[in-house]
């Protein structure tokens, strides 16, 4: 077979997603052929820009004011095409612009910080050490999903722990996660149409937190829901919605991110077993092995932009209202930016990657996920006899956030 046209290229189609994982062929193409690529296809409303090139991804990041947030937050293809006047589901940092986007970011930013974290990173290491225990192998082979035994239940213990939700309540967070991210997957739907999937799912979440909220109104603890409930954006207290949206974007985008960055780098191990193993001899590698986990997985595959003036890239006329749509894991394999980006290095540096986006909307919860991932891998590093795949990876059937739903493994595990 040769070389597939740019009309047959698939790069959005959650069924194709779900079968072989990201589109890099495809990604590899139209960054050679066309790098700005007007992507109208049916079933696919309204049809939009792919940027497939990581100069492109920087510099459209960082002109907020010619590139909104609003009204598309990225392609939902199992979607109906939503009015761009209508309310959207949630209104959080992620679909919000200037202004309020840097007033709404204070609010729990400074609970984010390196700084901040730091105190922590014991909770993390033991929250670690206790979930490797439990799937511990004690000297034999033993088969586990690692998805459901490691990768789902640290940093879903973790942020629970931070925001003050009971461990009582820790399945229905994951629960909630799953049905949200997943809601175009038959696996988690719970509803006739991904639509009411996400729908029942939002709004569970939006009841918990707002009970949880006035409970911490009332008496604030040190934990991120009264931080939130009791923050002030332009000096003034967080509406209901943007509240609530708050806590879910939190909830949502700090739990499945690093689950899957954790399952896809172990994957990535597996795949190229010489590099645990010099991770495994020098454990100064792990800060510069997170990097290139976070690179080659890529977890958040595409948000979109939306013009509003008209204007130019790389030749292409881009009109007021058309979208653009960034695609993460495409612009961390650019060969003009990596060496050998096909390549899953644990030493590579420089690593210019953007897997937490760049600019204003630089993901809040970046240092945090370096924390879990470097006491997840550092832990593993030190105590993997033997791990292999033990039968078929499942991915989610999403072209939004690229997850792995099971991951079969057979491991010693000390």
């Amino acid at each position: 077979m040769g070389t597939p046209s740019l009309e047959q290229l698939d790069i959005i189609g959650n069924d194709e997603y779900a079968r072989a994982g990201y589109p890099h062929e495809a990604w590899s193409i139209l960054r050679r052929e066309a790098p700005v690529y007007w992507y109208d296809r049916p079933g696919v409303e309204p049809p939009f820009w792919a940027i497939t090139k990581h100069a492109d991804v920087v510099a459209v990041s960082r002109r907020p004011e010619l590139f909104h947030n609003a009204p598309r937050l990225a392609v939902f293809p199992d979607f109906p095409a939503r009015d761009p006047k209508s309310e959207p589901p949630a209104r959080h940092l992620l679909n919000m612009d200037p202004p309020d986007h840097a007033e709404f970011r204070k609010v729990a930013s400074h609970r984010f910080t390196p700084r901040a974290l730091r105190a922590l990173h014991r909770d993390i290491d033991e929250i670690t050490r206790e979930t490797l225990n439990a799937a511990a192998t004690h000297g034999e082979l033993a088969e586990v999903d690692f998805v459901e035994r490691v990768a789902a239940r640290i940093p879903l213990a973790v942020l629970a722990d931070m925001l003050g939700v009971p461990r009582a309540d820790w399945e229905l967070m994951f629960r909630w996660t799953n049905e949200t991210i997943g809601a175009t997957d038959p696996e988690y739907q719970q509803g006739k149409t991904a639509q009411e999937t996400a729908g029942r799912s939002r709004n569970a979440l939006f009841q918990y937190f707002m009970r949880m909220a006035e409970e911490r109104r009332e008496r604030p603890s040190d934990d991120v829901v009264s931080v939130i409930a009791n923050g002030r954006a332009g000096g003034k207290p967080l509406p209901p919605f943007e509240l609530l949206s708050y806590f879910y974007l939190i909830v949502i985008a700090g739990n499945e991110t690093t689950r899957n960055a954790t399952s896809g780098g172990l994957l990535a191990f597996i795949e190229n077993p010489r590099e645990l193993e010099r991770l495994r001899r020098n454990p100064g590698l792990i800060d510069c092995a997170v990097e290139e986990i976070v690179r080659w997985t890529s977890p958040v595959i595409q948000f979109c932009r939306t013009a509003t003036e008209d204007t130019e890239l790389r030749g292409q006329k881009i009109r007021a209202g058309e979208s653009l749509c960034l695609f993460y894991p495409s612009a961390n394999r650019d060969e003009e930016v990596f060496d050998a980006p096909f390549e899953f290095r644990v030493d590579r540096s420089p690593n210019r990657h953007l897997g937490f986006g760049i600019g204003e909307h630089f993901c809040l919860g970046a240092n945090l996920a370096r924390a879990e991932l470097r006491s997840i891998f550092r832990q593993l590093a030190a105590r993997l006899d033997h791990v292999e795949l033990a039968g078929p990876v499942e991915r989610l059937r999403s072209s939004f956030v690229g997850g792995i739903k099971h991951m079969p493994i057979r491991w010693r595990l000390r």
